[in-house]
């Protein structure tokens, strides 16, 4: 039950659509990623995800319409929706999902297909 300092954990990496998992509570994990530019369309069947905008701005991206969300704004995005997020800056944002999530989605696996990596000292035990 320590701290986790959110700005310490995003100076460890600088890589973009990495997630790093930062803890985890019920069944949930909440990570840390850096956006820049676009993601790939994807869905999650059956999971929804949290996107919660920590510095900078980005557009998640449906099918039917745009979100831009600003630092301190937050979306969630329902399970079996597709979606992509934009970012024309590098923006840095938290996300809640089930454990063992697959950024990519449903689909065809990609090189940024992941499930997120611990960083820092808060690790699993």
């Amino acid at each position: 039950m320590e701290k986790i300092d959110l700005q310490e954990k995003l100076g460890l990496f600088s890589d973009h659509w990495s997630p790093r998992i930062v803890a985890q509570l019920n069944g949930q994990e909440v990570k840390l990623a850096k956006f820049i530019g676009a993601f790939q369309w994807h869905q999650h069947a059956d999971e929804d995800e949290m996107f919660l905008v920590i510095s900078g701005s980005f557009t998640m991206e449906f099918r039917d319409r745009s979100v831009e969300l600003n630092e301190g704004q937050m979306i969630v995005v329902p399970r079996g929706v597709e979606h992509r997020p934009v970012a024309e800056q590098e923006c840095s944002v938290m996300l809640f999902e089930p454990a063992g999530v697959v950024n990519t989605g449903d689909g065809e696996k990609t090189e940024r297909s992941t499930t997120g990596t611990w960083i820092g000292e808060n690790q699993e035990s």
